[in-house]
């Protein structure tokens, strides 16, 4: 195994690991985690199409409509005209919505905190230039290889 293969298996688990331990915080939110991840998607990027609510998070327009219906049932989403093209609907947020959204986000920022203050002065320096690179990778314009779509959790 290469050097780049085994520092990106052990970011993999890592961050796996990571997601694991912040996504117990979820469940107080009563949404199910594809749902959550739609809405953050929406708050934070949104209004969107449907279409592109569905590319965001790698799912099928179908199943797409399914997670936004419960969303607006609950009160989190409305379906809005698109002002620039009659036929198209934006899915928006609703102040709900971005509550609900935002202290669920607090809570996993919280668990995180407790595992950082944990740290030396030092591991806390390097864990915040890593982050910098991770964020730098996840924003990165190159291709990845063997890439599949996934839904995020944000």
């Amino acid at each position: 195994m290469t050097q780049e293969e085994q520092v990106a298996d052990r970011l993999h688990s890592a961050a796996i690991h990571l997601l694991r331990l912040v996504r117990r915080e979820d469940e107080t939110s009563g949404l199910t985690a594809p749902r959550l991840s739609a809405l953050s998607v929406v708050v934070f990027a949104g209004p969107l199409a449907l279409r592109d609510l569905a590319a965001a998070e790698g799912v099928t327009p179908p199943t797409m409509t399914r997670l936004v219906d419960g969303l607006e049932a609950d009160g989190l989403v409305v379906r809005r005209d698109d002002p620039s093209d009659g036929r198209a609907i934006r899915i928006r947020a609703t102040a709900k919505g971005t509550k609900l959204l935002m202290n669920a986000r607090a809570r996993r920022v919280a668990a995180l905190t407790a595992r950082v203050a944990t740290l030396t002065p030092e591991e806390r320096e390097m864990l915040g230039r890593a982050a910098e690179v991770i964020e730098r990778m996840a924003t990165s314009a190159s291709p990845a290889v063997g890439t599949t779509q996934r839904p995020s959790s944000d």
